[in-house]
């Protein structure tokens, strides 16, 4: 999400900077960043990729019970299908192809609410860090900032990258501003009538 806004951007950006007369050009300042480090190195970053880690791995743990306990229903139906009767086999058969089917339900839906949470994840990250992103190009001076590896530039000197500045900035900001999840304290109980 973030980089496709800031590709849109830079298109953008490209095509204004192109549309400017020579001398105009010459003064433009302009600077890249990498957005994959901002998510991977900076404190929110970490954070929401933590809770992405952390659901997927319950994903996984639970598909993987899943997967097991079809397995076992396989080995059952091998084992004992020639002294199960009929109708034993029938119902077991049954219950297998339910259980199976119930499995790729579960692993779609966890597929499906994993890219949920990675779009809601990076779209709030992406909410804290385009201010960010502004104020160090307004404080270096950058009147365009374009993402690096998503934006069509070919090539950047390491002097215009100012993705370090905007980690450094972000995560200052974020350890500075007051926390907002915090639980408000309990109402004492009211006292009981005599």
């Amino acid at each position: 999400m973030i980089g496709n806004r800031l590709i849109v951007a830079g298109a953008v950006a490209t095509a204004a900077l192109l549309a400017l007369p020579v001398s105009a050009q010459s003064t433009q300042k302009v600077g890249v960043i990498e957005v994959q480090r901002i998510v991977q190195e900076s404190a929110v970053g970490k954070e929401s990729l933590a809770r992405i880690q952390k659901t997927q791995s319950a994903k996984q743990d639970d598909l993987v019970k899943r997967q097991n306990e079809l397995r076992d229903m396989e080995k059952k139906i091998q084992d004992q299908g020639k002294s199960l009767s009929e109708e034993a086999m029938e119902k077991l058969q049954k219950d297998y192809q339910a259980k199976a089917l119930d499995l790729k339900r579960f692993q779609d839906d966890a597929q499906r609410e994993l890219e949920d949470l990675q779009r809601k994840e990076l779209g709030e990250l992406e909410k804290k860090v385009l201010p960010v992103i502004e104020a160090v190009a307004k404080e270096l001076g950058y009147s365009l900032v374009f993402n690096k590896y998503q934006s069509g530039l070919l090539h950047a000197e390491a002097s215009v990258d100012i993705t370090d500045a905007v980690i450094q900035k972000f995560n200052t900001a974020i350890a500075a501003a007051p926390k907002t999840d915090a639980k408000p304290a309990a109402a004492p109980a009211p006292a009981p009538k005599k």
